[in-house]
C-alpha cells in the first residue's frame, strides 16, 4: 500500500497552485484569451492545463505552507506579474483602437457606435474592425504561442518565491501606455491626413460656392474618400502589426527582466 504523507500532499499542490494563478492572471488579463466570449470554463481549463504541461520544468517550489500569510504574498505576486504582461497585450489592442478613433471621427463615423461586451463601452466601428483584424493577424503570426513560450520563460527569470520584483517596472509600464497615441497616431495619420485636405477643399469651394451646401456634399465625399483611402491602407496594414507585436513582444520580456532586477 503507497502511503502518502500530507508534506508530500503540501508539495504537489504547491506544484501546481502558484503557477496556475500567475497563468490564470495573465488568461484573465489578456485581450485575446480574457474576452468575455471565451467561456470562464475554458479559461480555467486552459490555466490549469498549462500549469500541468509546465510544472515538471519548474525550479523547486518555496517551502511555504499555501495557508499562511507568506503564501498569500507569493499568490499576489504572481498576480501582478501575470496581470502586467497581459496589460502589455491590452495596450497593443488599444493603440489600433485609438487608430480606428481618429480615422472615424475624420470620416464622419463618429456616431457608428455598437456597444461590445468585451470593453463594456460603445466601440466605433472602425475601432472594432481593427482590433479583430489585429487578433487574426496576432493568431496568423503565432503571436499566441510566442506570449505562452514567454509565459513559460518567467518562471525562469521570476522564480515563485524566490525573489523580490523591482517597483520600478510599474513607472516603465506607464510610459509605455503612451505607445498607444504615437502608435496609433502613426497607423492613422496617412488617411487623416488625406481626409483634413479634403475638408478643407471643401470649405473652400463652399466659401467660393456658397449655394454648394457642405452637408449634403461634404460627408458622403469624406465617407468614400475614407472608404477608398482604407481599401489603399490594407496591403500596408500587416507590415505595421507586425512591427507592433514584435515590439510589444520585446517590451514585454523587458519588462520581466526589469522586474527580477531587484532580486539579482
Amino acid at each position: 500500500m503507497i502511503d502518502i504523507t500530507s508534506a508530500q500532499w503540501q508539495a504537489w499542490l504547491q506544484l501546481f497552485f502558484w503557477p496556475t494563478v500567475r497563468i490564470l492572471a495573465f488568461v484573465m488579463a489578456s485581450p485575446l484569451w480574457g474576452m468575455p466570449s471565451v467561456p470562464r470554463q475554458f479559461k480555467v481549463l486552459f490555466g490549469v492545463g498549462l500549469a500541468f504541461a509546465i510544472a515538471p520544468a519548474l525550479p523547486p517550489m518555496p517551502n511555504v505552507p499555501l495557508f499562511s500569510l507568506a503564501s498569500v504574498g507569493i499568490m499576489l505576486q504572481q498576480l501582478l506579474i501575470g496581470v502586467a504582461m497581459g496589460m502589455v497585450l491590452r495596450i497593443m489592442i488599444a493603440v489600433v483602437q485609438t487608430a480606428g478613433e481618429f480615422i472615424s471621427m475624420q470620416m464622419g463615423l463618429g456616431f457608428a457606435s455598437f456597444y461590445t461586451p468585451d470593453s463594456g463601452t460603445n466601440t466605433m466601428v472602425l475601432s472594432r474592425l481593427f482590433e479583430m483584424l489585429t487578433l487574426l493577424m496576432f493568431l496568423a503570426l503565432n503571436g499566441h504561442l510566442i506570449c505562452i513560450e514567454i509565459l513559460a520563460w518567467t518562471f525562469e527569470v521570476l522564480p515563485i518565491g524566490a525573489t523580490s520584483i523591482d517597483a520600478s517596472f510599474a513607472e516603465t509600464l506607464a510610459r509605455w501606455g503612451g505607445t498607444i497615441f504615437t502608435s496609433g497616431l502613426l497607423l492613422a495619420v496617412p488617411i487623416v491626413t488625406a481626409l483634413l485636405l479634403i475638408n478643407l477643399s471643401l470649405g473652400i469651394l463652399n466659401r467660393a460656392s456658397p449655394q454648394l451646401s457642405v452637408f449634403s456634399v461634404g460627408f458622403p465625399m469624406t465617407l468614400t474618400a475614407g472608404l477608398v483611402l482604407m481599401t489603399t491602407l490594407m496591403p500596408d496594414l500587416g507590415g505595421f502589426l507586425s512591427g507592433l507585436f514584435d515590439q510589444q513582444l520585446r517590451f514585454m520580456q523587458g519588462m520581466i527582466e526589469q522586474m527580477a532586477g531587484a532580486g539579482g
